[in-house]
């Protein structure tokens, strides 16, 4: 058996940055629509995508662009609404999760139209018969301008694990990339996950990531869901 190494836990969080996002088909209208600010057709833009497309990084690209503040909808309170500045810029992440309010939703919107809030709202689905419950709020919504992020292909899913190995120095043949691509989630949040995974197992066992290595961990991580 290969001797582990001792690692410790390295801080090599994404970056989310304009330089660190990679603009292809499955993006590139969403990416159009974040950096159209100011020229927003409306002071909001509703940003929707699967889980792990892209939406949190603009939201943070368009906050850095803005002088804004990212925040989750779960943090929506009647204080902390009343609390913003007018005309503050505000990027409100995953609107549709169960623990955010939709009273409170509708009254952060209706507060942002009179005080000249800018707004970028973001959720894994659009406005349909089945979310929002509220009608004033699902109306409301649907009155924004909408952005739709669709699932990486492949080309984009190959660019961001070899930016990914980049960023943590780590030299990966174009044959693992490639094996690790078809066979991973289709997701960056996927990607960033085994990236990093893989970099703590290389760094456990003093080797570099090959295909074996690459296999086992795919496993390990598919087992961890299961």
């Amino acid at each position: 058996m290969t001797p582990r190494q001792l690692t410790l836990p390295l801080d090599l969080k994404g970056r989310f940055t304009a330089e660190d996002f990679l603009v292809a088909p499955a993006n590139r209208t969403a990416y159009a629509a974040v950096f159209g600010w100011p020229q927003w057709p409306a002071r909001g833009l509703l940003l929707s995508g699967p889980p792990g497309s892209g939406k949190s990084h603009l939201a943070a690209i368009w906050a850095e662009r803005t002088g804004g503040a990212v925040y989750e909808a779960g943090q929506l309170s009647p204080g902390w609404i009343s609390e913003l500045p007018e005309g503050a810029a505000v990027a409100l992440e995953n609107i549709d999760f169960s623990d955010s309010s939709e009273n409170l939703l509708f009254h952060f919107l209706n507060v942002g139209r009179e005080r000249g809030f800018w707004i970028l709202l973001t959720a894994s689905q659009v406005p349909s018969l089945i979310w929002p419950k509220l009608p004033d709020l699902a109306s409301r919504l649907r009155q924004l301008p909408q952005a739709e992020l669709e699932p990486p292909g492949d080309e984009l899913v190959r660019a961001v694990l070899v930016k990914l190995f980049d960023d943590r120095q780590l030299a990966v043949e174009a044959e693992v990339i490639d094996y690790i691509a078809k066979r991973m989630e289709r997701s960056l949040g996927a990607a960033r996950e085994i990236v990093a995974a893989l970099d703590e197992e290389a760094l456990a066992l003093g080797r570099r990531v090959t295909r074996p290595v690459a296999s086992a961990v795919l496993a390990r991580l598919t087992s961890d869901v299961d």
